[in-house]
């Protein structure tokens, strides 16, 4: 019966482990299809990913404002930011992905 849990633990970590790693796949797919056009160069302002200098005064506005004004667009950034297919968790996700340090 130990072995029986055992295996039952290891195989949710596992599981969750590789749940995460997709999730993170996912996220870099979706900045490599949508946000990666502006902000790998920095073009018109955008703040460059993994620019965690260029981040901070944004992310200082709050999650939520950060997230308003990729829905409604800000200076040259179209609205919904050039994915149309993102929630705002989606968007929240990548603003993570964007502002935090290449690991």
């Amino acid at each position: 019966m130990k072995l029986a849990t055992i295996c039952s633990v290891t195989l949710f970590a596992c599981g969750a482990a590789l749940c995460s790693q997709a999730m993170a796949d996912s996220v870099e797919e979706k900045y490599k299809k949508s946000c990666h056009i502006c902000h790998d160069t920095g073009v018109a302002n955008a703040p460059k990913v993994h620019d965690v200098e260029a981040w901070k005064p944004r992310l200082d506005k709050g999650m939520d404002t950060l997230v308003s004004s990729i829905k409604n667009g800000l200076n040259a950034m179209p609205p919904g930011g050039m994915c149309a297919d993102c929630s705002d968790e989606d968007y929240k996700a990548l603003i993570e992905f964007m502002s935090k340090p290449k690991r």
